[in-house]
């Protein structure tokens, strides 16, 4: 890590003004994101995105981001303008990503999952004046495109009725409509517009500038140059051999910052992204072999899917170098699995980020992923963490409270909301909202959401913790606990539990196994056990709002 972000060295660090504010940046740096994206046509006729059969080219998104970037243009969308990017995870998506990068647009991401007066709101919200959509948004805008104002509305991969849009087909082309014209960007220009997951109320703006970007990208670049400085040197004499091309399977949506960063970092890296119309774990096992997928990343859930499928041992993943896993606390049991099955060939990943930290601030990887396996990890050489109390003050070694990060990787604040920017963040710190506390090495615990923490007569119980003694039992396919009201103790720790198929399992059992895990008092008073998948947003975090209501009500 010295060597690497010492003076001269690539991944050179330096303090440097941000708004204002002293941080720690790499210098070397390039200043926008139009550059990440010119630097990677180097890669020719290398494989970009494969998806359905559907395989595309370095050298073929290169020019369909040139020609839709003339096409944004010249309908008058340029630096500084709102453009909406609303679908799944199609090749047209980076494509589009890319286009406004280039021309220094603003790139609002909208959830997939949302219904129409949903993105009419985020279309409103931020002032987007060109949407690119897929068919099946499309179709749920269409009434409401006539009050929109929008220079132009492009759709890929469906219908248009009338003349309020235009066909992807009829806008970009493979044919090259030549070098796009310069634009001064500056480090800190907006470059994106994420929408926080919006489980409580309507959902906040984030706004992520090129440097926010840019240093995530250089945070992953600078871990894997670590990873490959620590793996075994080359026997004497042998010739030096590349590393192969990356083909990473994402499983995050596009329009989450988990998605949209993992797209960005296997395309600056060369790499080859594949993805589906919607995760399943049958067809994920044959693109792995198929495609030879090097990475994985996803929620918990999907990464448990693919190692429990019964399956997956007769399947050839020899090709899998990597599993990251993120957007909701990892159990460690999923870890343990990892290290027992794929022992010296898969690098493991877990990370800690919010869409308000531009993706992970903290990591965990490699053997601290196996040895510190409750952890997010530790912070990024470019950022600090630190716990507070409620009034301000800051915690010491193990003690825990709200966590919150500071650094180049932090948003600006949320588009038209000053009062819940200046809510998030103080003094250039960003607050999470997480429970946590810091051992004396630095490792990041996260224990819970500090709203869904269960005080149970005058003790704290940490959701995390709970669900993590009880992933340990074999029968266990999804877990969630909440606190429910109770007339003396105040709160019930209660469990909602899913068990797998043909598993038998009941309330004593389980809450004799968390009793030899876990304090008495964090043993769950109250057992659900449930026939229906547990309520998860699109990034595969827990709506225990939805839980509380549903049981709370007695259903």
């Amino acid at each position: 890590m010295t060597q690497l972000t010492a003076t001269g060295s690539p991944f050179e660090i330096g303090e440097r003004l941000v708004r204002g504010a002293k941080l720690r940046v790499y210098v070397n740096a390039p200043a926008a994101m139009r550059d990440i994206w010119a630097a990677t046509e180097v890669h020719g006729d290398a494989p970009f995105f494969v998806y359905a059969g559907e395989r595309t080219t370095f050298a073929e998104a290169h020019v369909r981001v040139r020609s839709l970037a003339a096409h944004l243009l010249a309908a008058g969308i340029g630096k500084g303008d709102r453009v909406a990017i609303g679908m799944r995870n199609y090749p047209e998506w980076p494509i589009a990503f890319w286009a406004c990068q280039s021309i220094g647009a603003i790139t609002v991401s909208l959830n997939a999952w949302w219904l129409a007066h949903e993105l009419e709101y985020a279309l409103s919200d931020s002032g987007a004046t060109a949407l690119l959509i897929d068919g099946e948004r499309y179709e749920r805008l269409a009434e409401l495109l006539a009050r929109l104002t929008m220079k132009t509305v492009v759709v890929a991969r469906g219908e248009v009725h009338g003349s309020n849009a235009q066909l992807w087909a009829d806008v970009v082309f493979d044919t090259d409509p030549g070098p796009l014209p310069a634009v001064e960007i500056d480090p800190d220009d907006d470059a994106t517009i994420l929408y926080t997951s919006g489980t409580t109320g309507a959902p906040k703006g984030a706004v992520g500038s090129n440097r926010n970007h840019i240093t995530n990208l250089f945070n992953t670049l600078l871990g894997g140059a670590i990873a490959m400085a620590g793996a075994p040197a080359p026997e004497p004499g042998a010739a030096p051999v590349a590393p192969p091309r990356g083909v990473g399977l994402c499983t995050f949506p596009f329009f989450h910052i988990g998605g949209l960063t993992t797209m960005y970092v296997i395309n600056a890296t060369g790499g080859c992204l594949v993805t589906q119309y919607k995760w399943d774990v049958d067809e994920a096992l044959d693109l792995i072999e198929r495609e030879k997928i090097t990475a994985i990343a996803g929620v918990p859930t999907v990464v448990r899917a693919l190692l429990e499928h019964p399956d997956a041992p007769n399947r050839d993943l020899s090709s899998l170098a990597s599993i990251a896993q993120g957007g909701s606390p990892v159990p460690p049991d999923s870890i343990a699995r990892i290290e027992s099955e794929f022992a010296g060939k898969v690098s493991p990943g877990n990370g800690y980020g919010l869409t308000e930290t531009t993706s992970a601030v903290i990591a965990n990887t490699g053997a601290a992923y196996f040895a510190h396996k409750n952890s997010v990890g530790l912070p990024v050489p470019v950022c600090e963490a630190a716990v507070f109390d409620e009034a301000g003050v800051r915690l010491g070694i193990g003690e825990v409270g709200e966590l919150l990060v500071r650094g180049p990787n932090n948003v600006r604040g949320y588009w038209n909301k000053p009062e819940a920017t200046a809510e998030a963040f103080t003094d250039g710190w960003f607050h999470t909202g997480d429970a946590a506390r810091i051992d004396a090495d630095g490792y990041v615990y996260v224990v819970d959401r500090i709203k869904d923490v269960v005080l149970r007569g005058g003790e704290n119980v940490y959701s995390a913790e709970v669900e993590a003694a009880i992933f340990e039992h074999p029968d266990i396919s999804d877990v969630a606990i909440i606190g429910v009201p109770h007339q003396s103790l105040g709160e019930e720790v209660t469990a909602v539990i899913i068990v797998k198929p043909g598993a038998s399992l009941t309330a004593g059992e389980l809450q004799s196994f968390v009793a030899e895990r876990l304090a008495r008092f964090k043993v769950p008073s109250i057992v659900v056990f449930s026939d229906e998948p547990l309520p998860r947003n699109a990034t595969g975090k827990v709506l225990k709002k939805d839980l509380r209501a549903k049981y709370l009500n007695g259903s």
